[in-house]
């Protein structure tokens, strides 16, 4: 089981990685922080990006924060980061 710590822009044209917060990868969901639908368009878009389930995605943290901790079954730390880089190269310096 990974853990990764994302900042969550809702209410976003797309959902997509949209860069960086910090040392956080940034993701921008399209559906508006209402009612949990942001954190339920979150886990979708996190299983598919993943290639998992979404019942292997966990919101474990932040539920009602733009900074969410999330666990993933069946990936480890090493490999949710070199995943999200793969996809998201962070800025240099």
């Amino acid at each position: 089981m990974g853990r990764l710590h994302v900042r969550v822009q809702p209410g976003a044209r797309r959902t997509a990685l949209a860069g960086w917060f910090g040392d956080h990868p940034k993701v921008a969901i399209a559906a508006p922080p209402v009612d949990g639908a942001a954190n339920e368009a979150l886990v979708a878009w996190v299983a598919t990006f993943f290639g998992t389930r979404g019942r292997d995605v966990r919101i474990v943290g932040g539920a009602t924060s733009r900074t969410k901790r999330l666990e993933v079954d069946g990936i480890d730390d090493a490999e949710l980061l070199a995943r999200i880089e793969a996809a998201n190269p962070r800025p240099p310096g």
